[in-house]
């Protein structure tokens, strides 16, 4: 199905030049535009197939770094001057085209049922917190820093962070309700919590808190409070 759906979004969207592709298997499919430049790529697999048609503008770049994609008889920038030629020039119907291919594609490759989810973010979280201490903060916390200087570390960062957001969201008096959807290791809730008195909601698909550091650091906020898994 998915050469199919590629094959088709190429149809509609080579309009300038010529764009030879080498599919999985050994098929090959010429598209032919306008006079313009001409390149050719090979696609080494399915899964590649399917990543340019969920995200073309990212996979390109990306299927060429891992060696899944190669231009053929042509640079890399004669392959890159076609595409971006191309999409300069994409028309209104072939725009419409594309993204209902790229529509269709998604709802298929990327159904994802309640147990898929779940196993999917057991895969990536489901891990030992020690693996994570390694490279996070003392706090625990799994997003950007905020370097006002450029000159903070890393906890200096992430302790910025919180207040910032905590400014952002306006807490002006305690007992204000915020809802954390993705709550990680709880370093935000507490903050809010003990610092600015707001009832804290986290959400968090997976069993990474409280961890095995204990929860001495909410003995005093942990009222305030609720996780929900």
């Amino acid at each position: 199905m998915a050469p199919v759906l590629l094959d088709r979004a190429f149809m509609h969207f080579i309009t300038l030049g010529r764009l030879d592709v080498h599919y999985p298997g050994g098929d090959r499919r010429v598209y032919v535009g306008g006079p313009g430049p001409q390149a050719g790529m090979w696609i080494a697999d399915g899964e590649t197939v399917r990543a340019l048609l969920l995200d073309p503008a990212l996979k390109v770049g990306e299927a060429y770094m891992a060696g899944t994609l190669r231009p053929v008889g042509c640079t890399l920038y004669d392959l890159l001057h076609v595409l971006m030629l191309n999409i300069m020039r994409r028309s209104p119907a072939g725009e419409r085209v594309f993204g209902s291919l790229r529509y269709v594609a998604r709802r298929w490759l990327q159904h994802n049922t309640l147990r898929r989810a779940r196993r999917n973010v057991a895969h990536h979280y489901d891990l030992d917190s020690r693996l994570y201490r390694h490279f996070l903060d003392g706090d625990m916390q799994y997003s950007c820093g905020y370097f006002p200087t450029g000159h903070e570390t890393l906890a200096q960062a992430q302790a910025a962070k919180k207040h910032h957001l905590a400014a952002k969201l306006h807490l002006s008096h305690p007992g204000m309700s915020v809802l954390d959807v993705g709550c990680g290791w709880g370093g935000m809730a507490l903050t809010l919590a003990r610092d600015y008195g707001a009832q804290v909601t986290g959400i968090i698909p997976t069993i990474v808190w409280p961890d095995s550091r204990g929860t001495h650091r909410f003995k005093n906020v942990i009222h305030r409070m609720q996780t929900i898994l």
